[in-house]
């Protein structure tokens, strides 16, 4: 199908899915001439896709995300706007900005993706419109406003959704008042990694799992300061809290029924470093402790900033390690080293969960498109109790470590 052709049946289509949506007809009136100049391209079965906060080509999660959909890998998203309100502005001729430039001019060229500085420049939306939410933390909850306003069906948010608690909170309630649904980002809810050891934990009564999460930063003050400031909300509001949504999703805990919490201190390490700003941001490096539950469960959670590209899982039994289980396994290594001979210079994570992404993605955009359940996919109500849990954490843990 031809992208003109793809234009006139979306055109044929817009009357309704915009009065479903809730924009006005003054509201298409008042759009502005650059709005009415924009053209979605999803065709039917497709959701319009909007990703908001496309980020630094190789580095930024939104980026790759992107990646993924112009390549066609999710059949039932249509990637047909990009807002980067960073890179097409302030930002545009500082680091990173020539390679967006060249990363916009391609994406425009080639898959016909539309970019914009700002949300409120869309018009109406012709399909089920999925806004992808892969921005800085700190400003998902104006992002999720403009999203609703928008005219989105449906939010994919990244994680941990927002900075604080209070934040994420007030975002599920606006969210719901809109008869808006929001659906997060945690992809190691869908890891084969995850699902084999909970079934073989199963299986062994008395066992014990073990999440291991790793990075592949340099070791050295510059690079861990570098990363302590891009996610100044802190490594278990950052890196491990995929790790704490499997806790709630699959373990129970909740801050309510945390028993007790320990910090493994021979492996943990807690640094105070500067950032390129010449701001000290004080963070863990590396942390592994272990919960306990008020009704009996007992899980845990390692992260290491430096550890390497592999994320995997253990069950103990009387301390000895009956059962190991990696992402990428055999089986996805090849994949893994293809995507890394394309994309050398990209973040080396990105290719280790890369079938991850593509699962989560395409379950939230068919489930945008026809409503039938996205199985797995962790809504904002885990989420927010995934982050009251972090900062649960988080000072106990600094306090057993200093």
């Amino acid at each position: 199908m031809t992208f003109a052709t793809a234009a006139s049946l979306l055109a044929s289509r817009s009357s309704a899915f915009v009065a479903q949506s809730g924009l006005t007809k003054s509201a298409s009136r008042s759009m502005s001439a650059f709005a009415r100049s924009m053209v979605a391209k999803a065709e039917d079965g497709q959701a319009e896709v909007v990703l908001v906060g496309c980020g630094a080509p190789n580095r930024g999660m939104g980026w790759y995300h992107g990646l993924q959909m112009v390549e066609q890998k999710c059949p039932s998203a249509s990637l047909d706007y990009v807002v980067e309100p960073w890179f097409m502005g302030p930002g545009g001729e500082g680091p990173g900005g020539d390679d967006f430039k060249q990363c916009q001019a391609e994406w425009e060229s080639t898959y016909g993706v539309q970019f914009a500085t700002s949300l409120n420049d869309l018009p109406p939306p012709k399909a089920p419109r999925l806004a992808l939410i892969s921005g800085r933390t700190a400003d998902n909850p104006r992002l999720l406003s403009e999203a609703i306003k928008s005219g989105s069906k449906c939010i994919y948010l990244e994680k941990p959704g927002a900075p604080t608690v209070a934040e994420l909170q007030a975002m599920k309630e606006e969210a719901a008042a809109a008869g808006v649904e929001v659906l997060m980002g945690y992809n190691k809810n869908v890891c084969k990694y995850v699902s084999k050891t909970r079934d073989y934990a199963a299986s062994v009564p008395g066992s014990h799992v073990t999440f291991v999460s790793n990075n592949a930063y340099e070791n050295t003050a510059e690079s861990l300061g570098e990363c302590f400031e891009r996610n100044a909300e802190g490594m278990l509001k950052n890196m491990a809290i995929h790790e704490l949504a499997l806790l709630v999703s699959f373990y129970d805990v909740t801050v309510e029924n945390i028993e007790s919490v320990t910090a493994d201190k021979e492996f943990s390490s807690m640094q105070t470093l500067a950032g390129p700003s010449g701001k000290e941001w004080t963070d863990f490096d590396k942390i592994k402790f272990t919960i306990k539950t008020k009704n009996g469960n007992e899980v845990s959670v390692q992260a290491d900033r430096c550890g390497g590209t592999d994320s995997y899982a253990t069950v103990t039994k009387d301390d000895e390690e009956i059962f190991r289980y990696y992402m990428p396994d055999e089986d996805d290594k090849k994949l893994v080293e293809e995507l890394t001979a394309k994309y050398p210079t990209a973040m080396p994570y990105f290719f280790t969960q890369d079938p991850d992404y593509i699962t989560v993605k395409e379950r939230v955009a068919k489930h945008t498109v026809d409503g039938q359940p996205a199985e797995g996919i962790a809504t904002i109500d885990v989420a927010v109790e995934t982050l009251r849990v972090a900062e649960y954490l988080t000072p106990i843990l600094q306090e057993q470590l200093k």
